[in-house]
């Protein structure tokens, strides 16, 4: 390409603004990612300058010490579309390049060569492989297939960087050079090879908060009762096993301890700094910490985003400065973090109270909040791992909470109060696969409202609460309605194994309760088996031999115990028994004890781990009602481990090509301002889109009078529907709109007069003549894209009363079998379905076929901002889609899981 055919600055097309934004690398640091411009020349020859001859070599294959004028106008001058070039800054300054240049055709797409260069000093941190995503997304966006890269055979790093990628790659050799080659669709073990990586890298850049070697506590001070103060002595008191360091540079010492004017004077190295300044002093404080090398900051310090719209701008500017320099960033206006490993014993926060060690993490977002968690934490015995209250959120979130448990195996289960949730889809991905291995129990406040706190500056879910219901439950999240629910699911799961099923036994001293907990447990779908009515003088032996019973029952998989005792009686030797039976069984045990709540000191088994209340430990409850509901949930929990995933729902043959060409047309001839606000489609669109899925929709025809009624009639040869299609009748329940089995031109004359009669206006009733279909029951699926949560599919039964109640199941694409199973069955009036009073049943695999269908079109095509087939009638043999509708929209930013790594987007302000 000669200078004569690069595009000058004012020719050159703006790249798309999602191609930019902040990205979280190998070690857990932070760069930022964008196209490259055509301003970046003096950028790029101080990178270039830097770089190494050898790794000058390797991209160039020839010696290339610097860049001529002419190069680095090739390389800064691109068009964003056939010449595509990104750069990873860090602390303003360029570290790596990567771009595709097309270089022909292939197959019904182009082929592009491909080409990185990383800063010498960065490489091994996963830059390359970062660059490469992003490429290839951008690609794919500009109808990109392959991609090909000319490597040296002894650049094995660059070689391995492309096989790694997930990508099926082929190579040759020729003239001392290997050429690979790879289609960029993003495959399977591609998006896995992503997800991977981005698991390392947000599980470390959280490791070093727990695990630091060294603290420094900024703007630590000598008087009482100040936060400065606080967090000193909790640091100090909780015998934090690193280095601490204090800086203050008003005062010598602090505590005892030398006091340092800034932190660029400490002469150790400073993992972790926890900032406790005034809010507009706190900018000063990332430099210096960014200068030092620290990992990450703890900022307690409040006056951001929960103070109003100047405080959502500073916290905007706080965590983008933070992420431009490398760091990661708890806060702001939070409590802090403990970690209650014996190897580390941090307490940065500000809860004078430090947990004991035990199996659970937990992550909140309210700092005020936290302390009275870790109070109540204490007061139940549970014990914690680790413990994070992030505040404002306003960069680590719970996300990344999560990724770091996944591989923490001093935390066995995890408990979240979640006051939002800032990327929903990418939490069900990640808390789907922990909860494999280890539970999730979260309350969700702003359930019902889904309202977003002040100091949040996240985007208010446009999904119904039952959709996020949904989500939780595909992810294997125990969602529960308080705090105190929480803890009751928590020290269950901590203490005792999964029950195998939900059949239950109840032995107890009391005849009133154990009516009590049987008709609990009958109410939340527990079977109980075995009722063991001890009578009041019960002696130890007796629960001894009644407790053993049960567990040693095959039709048992739980056991309850209610024990209250008799006057003057302490019921240690009960409690005893308690310990030793919960300490041997393989079966969950839970009691109520004495009233008790929690895991009393009586019933606690130690834990070779340090924790005084070890696995095997008994936990109490103070009322049966609540035993049972957390063993239900655990129960549910459990089954839900051991069902497998299913098979993704394969749609059948499907034309995904000829869909997005039809959704670009309509988009197109709409015109910018139609295409941002979305576009209904018409009849015949609808249709033509359904059937790039394989949905046929029954053809429907508009008539404007009755002669015209009468002429489809005849030509459908009778056996005909008339009815209004205007939302205006057809959503009115006291409105007849539909006459079916019209057989005659009599008939429809008589059709016509009556539906008109009933019509308040007639003139805008829009009457339709369609074939009647077979009798059946009338269901409804439909999806919606939602801006922050992503596609979202739904099923329920047509019908005003069904609306009315709500009754609609709801999931998350992509779908297998079994969960579109569970959506047909979930909904409330799903008997119909299956021969309710005698009735026909009807066909389910053909509902259940329509369902996986609308949920990989939605899936696969984001544009479409809702679809409805508002008229299935599902018969014995069949289902026919009777009337359908589709609206699309232009895709201002991509799915925010999408085929890229990328952190959370920094919001300004917060939209209504």
């Amino acid at each position: 390409m000669t200078p004569q055919d690069l595009p000058t600055t004012d020719e050159i097309e703006a790249p798309p603004t999602h191609w930019e934004g902040d990205v979280l690398l190998r070690d857990g640091r932070t760069a930022h990612i964008r196209p490259i411009e055509a301003a970046d020349g003096e950028l790029m020859t101080e990178f270039y300058a830097r770089v190494s001859d050898e790794s000058k070599y390797y991209r160039f294959f020839s010696p290339m010490p610097t860049l001529s004028p002419t190069d680095l106008r090739r390389f800064t001058h691109v068009d964003h579309r056939d010449r595509v070039a990104l750069v990873v800054l860090l602390q303003g300054k360029m570290i790596a390049v990567g771009r595709y240049d097309v270089v022909g055709n292939h197959g019904s797409g182009k082929e592009a060569e491909v080409a990185f260069l990383v800063e010498d000093q960065h490489q091994g941190r996963g830059i390359a492989q970062l660059l490469l995503e992003h490429l290839a997304q951008a690609g794919r966006e500009r109808g990109v297939e392959r991609f090909t890269a000319d490597v040296l055979p002894d650049n094995s790093r660059m070689i391995q960087t492309f096989r790694d990628a997930g990508y099926r790659v082929a190579s040759g050799y020729a003239d001392g050079v290997i050429t690979l080659e790879f289609p960029i669709d993003p495959t399977d073990t591609a998006i896995g090879v992503m997800h991977n990586r981005e698991h390392v890298a947000e599980s470390a850049s959280i490791h070093r908060f727990f695990h630091p070697r060294s603290v420094a506590i900024i703007g630590a001070s000598r008087r009482q009762e100040t936060i400065g103060h606080v967090l000193v002595r909790n640091l100090v008191t909780a015998d934090f096993t690193g280095r601490v360091f204090v800086v203050n540079p008003n005062t010598r010492a602090v505590s005892g301890m030398p006091a340092y004017k800034n932190v660029n004077e400490i002469p150790d190295d400073v993992d972790v700094a926890i900032v406790a300044v005034p809010a507009d002093s706190v900018t000063d404080v990332v430099l210096d910490c960014a200068a030092k090398g620290v990992h990450g900051l703890v900022v307690i310090s409040s006056g951001f985003a929960e103070t109003g719209e100047e405080g959502r701008k500073r916290q905007r500017h706080l965590a983008g400065l933070c992420r431009s320099y490398g760091l990661r960033l708890i806060g702001p206006n939070c409590l802090g973090v403990i970690n209650t490993d014996p190897g580390v014993q941090v307490n940065a926060s500000l809860s004078s109270v430090m947990p004991t060690r035990g199996r659970a993490g937990f992550f909140c977002q309210s700092g005020a909040l936290g302390s009275a968690i870790l109070e109540k934490v204490r007061n139940r015995g549970l014990g914690i791992s680790t413990f994070v209250s992030a505040g404002n959120r306003a960069d680590v979130s719970g996300n990344d909470l999560l990724q770091y448990w996944e591989e923490d195996d001093a935390t066995e289960v995890v408990m979240m109060y979640l006051e939002s949730i800032g990327n929903p889809r990418k939490f069900s991905r990640i808390a789907r696969r922990v909860s494999r291995r280890k539970p999730i129990v979260a309350v969700r406040s702003g359930r019902t409202t889904q309202g977003v706190p002040m100091g949040h500056t996240v985007r208010r879910i446009g999904a119904p609460p039952a959709a996020v219901d949904a989500m939780f439950r595909q992810a294997g999240v125990i969602q529960v309605d308080t705090l105190d629910d929480m803890f009751d699911v928590a020290q269950l799961l901590a203490h005792q194994p999964l029950p195998r099923g939900r059949r239950v036994a109840i032995v107890g001293n009391s005849d009133a309760l154990g009516l009590l907990a049987a008709d609990a447990a009958s109410a939340v779908g527990l079977v109980v088996n075995r009722s063991v009515a001890l009578g009041s003088e019960a002696t130890a032996e007796d629960f001894e031999d009644a407790l053993d019973g049960a567990i040693d029952d095959p039709d048992v998989d739980s056991v309850i115990a209610v024990y209250i005792p008799p006057l003057d009686v302490t019921g240690e030797e009960v409690a005893n028994v308690l310990a030793a039976v919960g300490e041997q069984s393989d079966k969950p045990l839970v009691s109520s004890f004495l009233g008790a709540e929690g895991v009393p000191e009586l019933l606690r088994v130690p834990d070779v781990a340090g924790s005084s209340a070890g696995r095997g430990s008994v936990p109490s409850y103070p009322a049966v009602e609540a035993a049972v509901r957390a063993l239900a949930r655990v129960v549910e929990y459990a089954v839900w481990v051991r069902t497998p995933d299913g098979e993704h729902t394969e749609p059948g043959e499907v034309d995904d090509q000829a869909a997005k060409r039809l959704i670009t047309r309509v988009l197109t001839d709409g015109g910018l301002e139609a295409a941002d606000a979305g576009i209904e489609l018409n009849s015949a669109e609808v249709s033509a889109l359904l059937a790039t899925y394989g949905i046929d929709v029954w053809p429907v025809y508009p008539v404007a009078d009755l002669e015209e009624a009468k002429a489809i009639g005849e030509r459908l040869e009778w056996d005909v529907v008339l009815k209004s299609t205007s939302p205006s009748v057809r959503e009115r329940p006291d409105m007849a709109h539909v006459w079916r089995n019209i057989g005659s031109a009599y008939e429809m004359t008589e059709a016509w007069e009556t539906l008109n009669h009933h019509a308040a206006d007639p003139a805008t009733a829009e009457f339709a003549v369609q074939k009647t279909a077979p009798p059946g029951v009338p269901v409804a699926i439909r999806s919606t894209e939602d801006p922050l949560f992503g596609p979202v599919v739904s099923f329920g039964i047509s019908g005003p009363v069904i609306e009315l109640l709500g009754d609609w199941s709801y999931r998350i694409p992509p779908l297998d079998q079994q969960t579109v199973s569970a959506m047909v069955r979930e909904v409330k009036s799903s008997p119909l379905l299956f021969g309710y009073r005698g009735t026909e049943p009807i066909d389910v695999a053909a509902v259940e076929h329509l369902i996986a269908k609308v949920a990989a079109m939605q899936n696969d095509l984001p544009e479409i901002s809702g679809l409805e087939l508002s008229l299935v009638l599902a018969g014995a043999s069949s289902a026919a889609v009777l009337t359908a509708g589709v609206r699309v929209a232009r895709i201002k930013d991509p799915r925010p899981d999408s085929f890229v790594r990328r952190m959370p987007d920094l919001i300004t302000t917060i939209p209504d």
